[in-house]
């Protein structure tokens, strides 16, 4: 952790956070609640951030570029320790977790577009035998109408 000349930590406000990072000051508290990162309080109740809490704000934002969401952040943030900033080590281990992920969904992106193409020019997207929104019919075994909408029933064929 970062120490002022007289030994003391440097903290930071909300708002010097916020500019620093790149995000809204309303970001950095929904964070705080969800458990993300952490401040102190100051003698006038105001929130103090370690300086630290620049590269936890970072790899949120990352996570989130790629897709990830706050609960599978929060799930790999539960493996760092609270006390420093995520070093070198913890951000690989934490990129392979996440890379592993990212390979499949793109597996999973690819293959539905590899099914679209087949599709594309069709415009019912309903038949029977569509692989992309009914495939092996799945819908017409519980009967006829537009059940997804109102049932909300979930899309089993893609």
């Amino acid at each position: 952790m970062a120490v002022q000349k007289s030994g003391a930590p440097v903290l930071l406000s909300v708002g010097e956070v916020a500019r620093r990072a790149g995000v809204a000051v309303s970001a950095l508290h929904y964070y705080e609640r969800e458990g993300l990162i952490h401040s102190l309080r100051s003698g006038g109740n105001q929130r103090r951030f370690p300086r630290g809490v620049l590269r936890r704000v970072a790899v949120i934002k990352v996570a989130q570029s790629l897709g990830l969401s706050l609960a599978e952040i929060s799930t790999a943030f539960s493996t760092l320790p609270d006390d420093r900033p995520p070093s070198v080590h913890d951000w690989r281990r934490l990129s392979q977790i996440w890379r592993a992920d990212l390979d499949r969904r793109i597996m999973q992106l690819q293959g539905l577009r590899d099914r679209l193409d087949g599709c594309i020019g069709c415009g019912c997207l309903s038949m029977e035998d569509c692989p992309l929104r009914n495939g092996g019919d799945h819908m017409g075994k519980s009967g006829a109408g537009a059940r997804l909408l109102a049932d909300g029933a979930t899309d089993k064929g893609v």
